[in-house]
This record gives structure tokens, sequence and C-alpha cells, in this order.
């Protein structure tokens, strides 16, 4: 408030001086009909305080007070009481028609003009806020967003090493320290606004092996990366939602022979995306829909607004994601 304050001061002094001199410079060609210079600067000094004082009265009592109350006939006959005290204030105690039409049409014209300048300076100070409030809301939203990648994923890890253990599986121990590993690295990057992309497919990568040691033989897992993978950075943990739901909605519904097929291609700074799973022959009726899919849609958004696109294709064998961000070199 302080600060408000003191900026309101600083622009109203700083318009009585800019108007001050406007009004010396216009009537300089006139200084001659002055009896002195000190006679000429009390003139325009009169017109001044004529014009701020009509200027103040309407800023800062009679539009907060009823032209934003929609209060329009109260303000339009008051704003006529405040020009003619202005006129008061400059012509008295010589009133004549001549003067007062003369000074009052004036003050229509520079009171127009403080209003023009007063709503422009009110716009751009409300769409500042409106941006202020539309990031505060943003970061409050992606936080939130990331703080549910921690859950949902650990959630679909679990239940892999589950499903291992009720195979009393020997590579148990082994995809625990790897999960560890893959943990470790999600609350790392959680902390983080951006990763590398290396490290970030380098995730993906382990995670997909911990997978395929979970399903087995039943599901053939491909991996592949095209393209130079050093030098850019994206946002954490949004490629690993595609592959879980990949998993989720393929070889995991399934006891029938299935594949996955993950591939990466970086071509001039833009990462493009894909993965294909096959479909089992009897479904589940359901949407095709989960937390972590509508999380990283809606983190794309907010994060990619005009620089992603995401093409999800549901065909009759199988489910095509084709996702492709514009990344950002790391500084």
């Amino acid at each position: 408030m302080k600060k408000s304050l003191r900026n309101t001061l600083l622009i109203n002094i700083g318009a009585f001086v800019l108007v001050l001199i406007l009004e010396l410079l216009g009537g300089w060609m006139l200084v001659d009909k002055h009896d002195s210079l000190y006679s000429f600067y009390l003139w325009g000094l009169g017109f001044t305080i004529s014009i701020m004082t009509v200027i103040w009265i309407n800023h800062f009592i009679l539009i907060p007070y009823f032209f934003d109350k929609k209060k329009y006939l109260l303000y339009g006959l008051l704003l006529i009481g405040a020009i003619f005290l202005g006129v008061s204030l400059k012509i008295y105690p010589k009133f004549n028609w001549i003067g007062i039409t003369k000074m009052s049409s004036f003050l229509i014209y520079t009171t127009g003009t403080g209003m023009a300048a007063f709503f422009l300076r009110r716009s751009v100070l409300m769409q500042r806020q409106k941006e202020e409030k539309e990031n505060l809301q943003k970061d409050m939203e992606l936080t939130y967003l990331k703080e549910q990648v921690n859950p949902h994923f650990l959630f679909n890890s679990l239940n892999s090493i589950y499903a291992l253990s009720r195979q009393q599986s020997t590579e148990t121990p082994e995809v625990v320290m790897q999960l560890s590993e893959l943990m470790r690295y999600q609350l790392e990057s959680a902390k983080k606004d951006t990763v590398l992309l290396k490290e970030e497919l380098e995730f993906i990568e382990n995670y997909l092996l911990l997978e395929e040691k979970r399903l087995s033989k039943r599901c053939t897992i491909e991996f592949s990366i095209d393209g130079d993978v050093l030098g850019l950075k994206m946002a954490p943990m949004l490629l690993i939602p595609f592959v879980e739901n990949a998993i989720k909605h393929g070889a995991q519904s399934t006891n029938e022979q299935s594949m996955i097929a993950v591939s990466a291609l970086i071509k001039t700074n833009t990462l493009y995306f894909q993965i294909t799973n096959s479909k089992p022959k009897m479904q589940v009726a359901t949407k095709r829909k989960g937390l972590g899919l509508e999380n990283v849609k809606r983190r794309l958004k907010l994060l990619y607004p005009n620089s992603h696109s995401l093409e999800i294709r549901d065909v009759e064998k199988a489910y095509h994601v084709n996702l492709s961000i514009q990344l950002k070199n790391a500084q």
C-alpha cells in the first residue's frame, strides 16, 4: 500500500508539473500582455490549479464512488458541478458568460483527456494484476499437479513389485533396487522445474526394463532414441504417464501376447515421442482415461501452451500416442 500510495503521489505531482509547463508554453506568445513575468506565472498556475482540481475530484471521488457504482446520472450532475467549481477558481471574481463558456469548454476538454488517461492507466494496471493472478494460479496448479505424480507413479511401481512377489520371482530383490533408483530420480526431479532430456529418457528406459521383467515373455517391449539429446531440457515426469497407460491398458490387462513400442526422435530442438501398444482381444468396457493421463495433459497445456501437440488414437488393434514438444536448450 505504501508503494502504491507513493506511486500515486508521484504520478499526480508529475501530472501537475506537466500541465503547468504546457500551460506556460501555450501562453508564452501572450506573455507581453501580462504586467510582469510573475503575473504570467500566476496566470499559468491558476489555469493548472483549475484543471487539476476538476481532474482530481473526478478521479478520486466521482469515478470510484459514482461512475464505478453505475450512478451515471448523479455522476454527470456532480461532474458538471466540479467543472463549474474549476471555472469559478479561474475567473473569480470576474464572472461573465463569455469567460464562463470559454473556461467551461476548456475544462470539459481537459477533463475528458484526463479521463482517457485515467481509464487507460487503470486498464493497464488491471491487466497486470490479472496476469499476476493467472501466473500465481498457474504456479499453484503446477505444484499441485507435480505433487500428484509422486503417489501415482509409486502406486503403479508397487503393483509391479507385488506381481513379481506373488510369482516368487528371484528377480524381486533386483527389481526393488531398480525401483528405488527410479524413485530417487523421481523425487529429485520433482524439486526442479526442468531436467535434462537425456535424464528423462534414461528414466523411461529404466522403467521399461523394470516392467519387462514383471511382464516376463508375454510382452515385447521396444525402446529407441534417434537424434541428439544433449543440451536439451524439459519439464520432469511428462512422458512417464503415457508409458504407464500403455502398460496398464495393454499388456497388464491381458494374458495374451502383446507389444509396446516407444520411440523418441529429436529434430531441430523438437521432441517427437511416440508410443504404440497392442490391445487385448477381449476388453473391459472402460474409458481410456486416468489420473496420470489427465494430469499430464493439464501440465502440457500450462507448461507448453503454444509449443506442443498431442494426438491419441484408439484404433481396432492398438493405441497410438503422438506427442511433440518444442524444447529449450539447457543453460
